[in-house]
């Protein structure tokens, strides 16, 4: 499990009710390295300001992590953390390597508009 004070996926199980019953979800797959916590660090920031995504965190070294690992939106990817973001279960955007808070508060609201508040 990560160290962060993000809710984190550990399971199938738990991966699949998050998309199924959650309009809006970020998933940032990484380890506890040096370009994966600064993006730990700003989901953590944002998560009361976009209360409407569920943002959450997962292991890249565990069985569950073959989910985002195995997307075709992350195949080419090369550096960690993948960050995934999904509305309606499907993918609608994908990162990867760190990103600084703008580049993730543009991705959120260009496709989490802020103006809809969905959970």
């Amino acid at each position: 499990m990560l160290d962060t004070n993000l809710k984190h996926v550990e399971s199938q199980e738990e991966l699949k009710e998050l998309l199924e019953n959650n309009v809006n979800v970020m998933i940032c797959c990484g380890r506890m390295g040096p370009m994966c916590i600064p993006v730990y660090g700003i989901m953590e920031e944002l998560e009361e300001e976009y209360s409407h995504v569920q943002m959450r965190d997962m292991d890249f070294d565990t069985p569950v992590a073959s989910f985002i690992r195995d997307l075709p939106e992350c195949s080419f990817f090369m550096g960690l953390p993948f960050t995934v973001y999904f509305k309606d279960g499907k993918v609608v955007e994908a990162t990867s390597s760190i990103q600084d808070k703008k580049q993730i508060t543009g991705i959120l609201n260009k496709v989490f508009s802020k103006k809809f508040s969905q959970v």
